[in-house]
């Protein structure tokens, strides 16, 4: 892991830094195109192609039905199930007090406005299930949709070695009332909910995250249908000074590196000492780690940085975007007003990443590349859509009349005034 100072960094290497591009940008933009146009022609048979291609399956069918879900929820050990039951009270009770119902506002004695929410009727949930199968996922995207009032979720899955899907997975389905899932994943499971097949059909809108492909695949679809978020490989930024146990930064680092290759772990400290017991730490943990390699290769594409104090870090923080924030400090009240830019903040030195992951409530699905500037993550609002609704009496058709005759003439769009002018010439003359 490279290890900057802040103070010797240039805007423009700080720019660098921060950036998630990677050299084959290129080959995966025209690789998911590819496959976004296989399955828009060919459909189902573009699918059963892609799944023995990329997941070594040869399915007889693109998902599993009800009864066959219910079959493989049955053999999940009771200790997870109990802990996923758990997470998905906590998830739960979070999303459902999202769910506002907003007053009616007379902007003008008559002028009534107000909103609605109604829910998007058919989603799409890409649950990753490649070097990690991901059941917290699956809550993470299916209580919100389903607190919201989706009609049809439609969940895709990349198939196990055995053409099924795990059993945290069908268990998951259970909990959430999920009749069916769809044997398919990477871009061709976006492209096929951006499209339809004759089996899977088109969705309104996708929600999920995913490797470079998925994030490419849905970025290429944004014209056919609607994203939640562009969420890629996944991320954390760690802001620790001398409050800090550098064995608890290191296990939190680890955990994002151990999601994949291109995995991002930052850590940005007051102190020298810091870091150094950081890294040191890292080595240590990472010998016992089952997923080594995978770990190792994304810490060695990971850095840190020296800032000399906590609000330099934060604004380096503020530049980075980071998905995951974790303020290891005791200090960490007062940085608070200074975060920007975030996916999701985790305070305190007893805080751990992955409780947020799981089974704290907040959701896990985040936006990452930096999107964490313009983006927040998935709650209930992402699967609604906001009705605005007004409604005039005679006695608000009266206030407003002239404002929208001056407004509408002033563009020159006289039949907008019209549309006021006859409005008004009846009310004072009903027998027009």
């Amino acid at each position: 892991m490279k290890i900057y100072s802040y103070r010797d960094l240039s805007q423009q290497k700080i720019e660098e830094i921060c950036s998630r591009q990677i050299a084959d940008d290129n080959l995966v933009e025209t690789r998911v195109k590819d496959i976004i146009a296989t399955v828009k022609t060919e459909g189902d048979t573009a699918l059963l192609t892609f799944a023995s291609q990329f997941d070594k399956v040869n399915l007889e069918r693109l998902y599993i039905g009800k009864e066959e879900l219910e079959t493989l929820a049955k053999a999940i050990p009771q200790s997870v199930k109990n802990a996923i039951d758990i997470a998905y009270q906590n998830i739960y009770k979070f999303h459902e007090a999202q769910l506002q119902t907003e007053a009616k506002i007379e902007t003008m004695p008559g002028v009534n406005c107000w909103r609605e929410a109604r829910a998007i009727e058919r989603v799409g949930l890409y649950i990753p299930g490649g070097t990690a199968v991901l059941p917290s996922t699956f809550l993470m995207l299916g209580i919100p949709a389903k607190i919201a009032g989706c009609n049809e979720i439609v969940v895709c899955s990349p198939p196990q070695n055995d053409g099924k899907v795990n059993t945290y997975l069908a268990y998951v389905a259970t909990l959430l009332g999920i009749e069916k899932i769809y044997l398919v994943g990477g871009a061709q499971a976006v492209a096929a909910m951006a499209y339809g097949t004759a089996t899977l059909p088109k969705v309104s809108k996708i929600f999920g995250p995913g490797n470079r492909y998925v994030t490419e695949a849905k970025k290429q679809v944004q014209n056919i249908v609607a994203i939640d978020i562009p969420a890629g490989p996944s991320e954390v930024l760690v802001i620790a000074d001398e409050t800090a146990d550098p064995n608890f930064v290191a296990a939190d680092l680890l955990a994002q590196a151990e999601h994949g290759t291109d995995s991002q772990a930052i850590l940005v400290s007051t102190s020298q000492t810091m870091i150094n017991a950081t890294l040191a730490a890292i080595e240590q943990q990472l010998a016992n780690l089952p997923r080594k390699d995978i770990a190792t290769e994304a810490i060695a594409n990971s850095y840190a940085v020296l800032a000399e104090t906590l609000e330099e870090a934060m604004i380096f923080s503020n530049a980075y975007a980071p998905e995951h924030l974790i303020l290891a400090t005791e200090n960490f009240e007062k940085l608070i007003p200074s975060i920007v830019n975030a996916g999701s903040v985790f305070l305190g030195n007893l805080t751990p990443e992955s409780a947020g992951d799981y089974a704290s409530g907040t959701n896990h699905t985040l936006p990452t590349s930096g999107f964490a500037k313009a983006f927040s993550g998935v709650s209930v609002d992402t699967f609604l859509k906001k009705i605005t609704f007004q409604h005039l009496s005679q006695q608000g058709l009266t206030n407003i009349g002239q404002t929208v005759e001056n407004l509408a003439e002033a563009e020159g769009l006289q039949a907008h005034k019209n549309a006021i002018t006859i409005r008004l010439a009846k009310i004072k003359n009903p027998s027009i």
